[in-house]
């Protein structure tokens, strides 16, 4: 078993140094090392997970080929320059609700260059605003009904009676006050911006005179708004038809599974979307939001499918080692899914890698829930993309990698947006 442990975690390791589809098609790899030498049989591929995302990214896809997201930009630039003050504070928020609404992080890269310049404009060290800002977007992966995570979650729980709302009640709140926690940390990160040698040597030789923000001009504002509203309605109604079975079409007395619907809804919004606003679907195949989601399928596709191999293959073995010390103490399993984040660079890889461990434990469903925004640990390695960006963004120099590597920018609010975030769902699913 340790030695198809160790393939497993080279086939992730290299993936993701890889980047893009590799750690999706190395976990493939990965599948067929497991099948053809260990001689395990393969599961059945998470193919309900990976529809679902598909739906889901086609209709953001659409919307922002539309423009509903330069139009979301624009909101949050108002929202910003009106309170610049509070940069440190709102940005997080703004990201939160980017990713909220859109299911991926990626969507924060279009307001990082906004959020380090208010921040330099208003002399706040934009190393802080930056810091949670990023953090916020991937928190905000956890408590989106419809990110790749989060969906992932519902998949495996469904057989314990456990809704979507059931899962949003707990992580919305939970996470929200993990950053919000975090951005009060950072609002007293670093020496103040006047003070900062490297802002000063910056600043001296000339590299701060310009401004280079560009926000993309919106070509039909109304196109933009019907795009964002239609987006928002299939959400709601994602969360309305999840929390309440009843909703859903049902047929010989067996209601419509969520899978479906979210597919139903989100392939729905996406026609609908082009239809009306009269987008090319070719457009919506080559935004960000599409290529980065595709990205999310695949991984899932080769990751999830090698260990659940690996999980089932090997489960007597795995559930007889450690059921006692998982029991005993259950928030380890916090730290196994905080470290195979690290690793996966993706919440909902490791939903469906590492997830179906803790329910082959008998681990309390409500728990793994509370549990859940520890899969949030991809910041603790600083070569995430969003990561990248905010540091290129920041022409000041205050966000930045550390001599040590991990005594970067994202670290500590990283820690206490997580630390945070996991003990009030652990407190939350004592009250429900």
């Amino acid at each position: 078993m340790l030695i198809q442990l160790l393939f497993v975690l080279i086939c992730i390791i290299v993936g993701a140094r890889i980047g893009g589809i590799g750690l999706g098609v190395l976990g493939g790899l990965g599948v067929a090392i497991l099948t053809f030498v260990f001689g395990l049989q393969p599961t059945t591929p998470p193919i309900d997970v990976m529809l679902m995302i598909a739906a889901v990214i086609s209709a953001a896809g659409a919307m922002q080929a539309a423009g509903g997201l330069d139009f979301l930009v624009k909101l949050a630039e108002k929202i910003l320059r009106k309170h610049p003050q509070y940069v440190t504070l709102l940005a997080p928020l703004v990201t939160y609700s980017f990713t909220f609404l859109a299911g991926t992080g990626h969507v924060a890269y279009s307001v990082l260059p906004v959020i380090a310049e208010v921040a330099r404009e208003t002399k706040i060290r934009p190393e802080r605003p930056l810091g949670i800002a990023v953090i916020a977007s991937q928190q905000a992966i956890t408590a989106s009904p419809i990110s790749a995570a989060t969906v992932a979650l519902l998949g495996l729980l469904a057989g314990f009676d456990i809704t979507l709302f059931d899962i949003l009640k707990i992580t919305i709140p939970a996470t929200l006050i993990g950053v919000l926690v975090g951005a009060f940390a950072s609002m007293k990160v670093g020496k103040e911006l006047v003070d900062d040698p490297e802002y000063q040597k910056r600043l001296a030789n000339g590299e701060l005179n310009s401004n280079n923000v560009e926000i993309s001009e919106i070509k039909n504002l109304f196109n933009a708004k019907i795009s964002v509203i239609l987006f928002v309605l299939a959400t709601v109604l994602i969360v309305l038809f999840g929390s309440i079975p009843a909703m859903r079409p049902s047929f010989d007395g067996k209601s419509v599974d969520m899978p479906a619907i979210i597919e139903i809804l989100m392939l729905s919004t996406a026609a609908i979307i082009l239809l009306v606003t009269k987008t090319s679907g070719a457009k919506a195949a080559q935004g960000s939001v599409f290529s980065a989601g595709m990205q999310a399928v695949i991984a899932i596709f080769g990751v999830a499918w090698m260990g659940d191999t690996f999980i089932n293959g090997n489960i007597t073995q795995l559930t007889g080692s450690i059921e006692g010390i998982v029991t005993d103490m259950p928030w380890l399993f916090g730290i196994a899914l905080f470290v195979m984040s690290i690793l996966l660079y993706s919440q909902a890889a490791t939903v469906r890698a590492i997830m179906p461990l803790g329910i082959a434990l008998g681990l309390n469903p409500m728990l793994l829930i509370a549990l859940f925004p520890a899969v949030n640990g991809y910041f603790f390695i600083p070569n995430y993309p969003t990561i990248v960006a905010a540091i290129n963004f920041d022409r000041t120099g205050t966000t930045k990698i550390g001599k040590y590597i991990l005594n970067h920018s994202f670290m500590m609010p990283g820690l206490v947006s997580t630390i945070v975030g996991i003990a009030i769902g652990l407190l939350l699913i004592q009250i429900f």
